[in-house]
């Protein structure tokens, strides 16, 4: 039975954009499948790994209304390697699902649609908003690097999305460095707060490719539900209590001042090279007029950059990371930073100029 018809990139860009959750190996093979169904001819491609879901709208389709699995990235593989323009034929019968290009032609193994565990996606809606997906996307590249990898801190893998009145928050921490962003959105919300896994946010961040329509974010009862681009993501939340952000926010941090952007990443990067491999630490050295970068390592090398700067108060000599110092400055597109430095033992805020809405804080480490 002829079940499809479309060119490669009509079934490939939908497919492309619920593969990245499938797990390649898992103990429930059929969470290795995608799920392609027909209702009254709208093809719809949907994969999950039971904490996220994802479906999205494929090709139209003539055949009467089907549902069959098969195996997600066997699937992309193939139609990625077909000459772009290529007409594809999908055939489905005696549970073998065959593709046909030109003269290619591939049998793949298909499980019953049946047995796909689709998510229940509760339908209370506590709160819901919509704002621009660049402005989303550009939030999240301002904070997603700051979460943690696998911490045993659970709630620390991943991103709080908070809203309050007309305010939308996002903040990630692993506990060295905080990123926060704030926007106004159109609506008027009671406090209302989750903790987005991390797998969700960078999902979301790759499906984020229309700048200038909209994203809706819907909060349901221990899930999260997002629409954009005739995708609906359907996400559980992390179960935890995300640390008070605003106790760790510096507020008297006096010696400031403004560094080019782009200067300051260049001069991390050059000093980079001759960092410890291990603890990658750097000294920022702060001096009237002058900041300094110096990374040096056990073989005795060292690497030193000088930035002019316009600031004239105390001697001040810091230690930090410098993958901490490079993540905010390659996230944050501005063409200057602000950096208000305490004392050697507290932390750091990087601001932008004329700009409340983004502030990080790194904490500073013993060189």
């Amino acid at each position: 039975m002829l079940i499809l018809q479309a060119e490669r990139d009509a079934l490939l860009k939908p497919l492309q954009a619920v593969t990245g959750i499938v797990e390649r190996r898992h103990t429930l093979p059929i969470l290795s499948n995608v799920l392609l169904e027909n209702v009254h001819g709208q093809t719809n491609i949907l994969a999950t790994d039971l904490e996220i879901q994802i479906n999205t709208s494929g090709p139209h389709s003539e055949a009467e209304d089907f549902r069959v699995t098969t195996n997600a990235k066997k699937l992309q593989d193939i139609l990625r390697a077909l000459p772009e323009g290529s007409l594809v034929a999908l055939d489905w019968a005696q549970n073998r699902l065959t593709l046909k290009a030109g003269k290619s032609r591939f049998a793949l193994q298909t499980l019953p649609a049946e047995d796909f565990p689709l998510m229940s996606v509760g339908e209370d809606v506590s709160a819901a908003f919509s704002l621009p997906q660049e402005a989303f996307k550009n939030m999240l590249s301002q904070v997603q690097y700051s979460m943690a990898v696998q911490d045993i801190r659970y709630y620390l893998n991943g991103l709080l999305m908070q809203v309050e009145g007309d305010q939308l928050r996002l903040v990630a921490t692993d506990g060295h460095r905080l990123a926060y962003s704030c926007t106004t959105i159109d609506a008027d919300l009671s406090k209302a707060e989750v903790i987005l896994p991390r797998k969700t946010v960078l999902e979301l961040f790759k499906l984020l490719n229309h700048p200038a329509e909209p994203i809706t974010v819907e909060l349901l009862n221990n899930q999260v539900r997002f629409r954009c681009n005739d995708t609906v993501i359907v996400s559980k939340v992390v179960d935890g209590k995300f640390p008070d952000f605003n106790r760790v926010i510096p507020l008297d941090n006096d010696k400031i001042f403004l560094v080019g952007r782009t200067q300051l990443l260049g001069a991390l990067e050059r000093a980079a090279i001759l960092a410890n491999e291990k603890f990658r630490g750097a000294r920022l050295l702060l001096r009237p007029g002058l900041l300094s970068v110096v990374c040096s390592n056990n073989e005795q090398e060292e690497a030193r950059e000088e930035l002019e700067i316009a600031y004239q108060g105390e001697e001040l000599e810091v230690g930090f990371n410098i993958g901490y110092l490079m993540d905010v400055l390659r996230n944050v597109h501005a063409d200057d930073m602000q950096l208000a430095f305490g004392d050697a033992n507290r932390s750091t805020l990087f601001t932008v100029p004329n700009n409340p809405n983004f502030k990080y804080i790194v904490m500073p480490m013993r060189i």
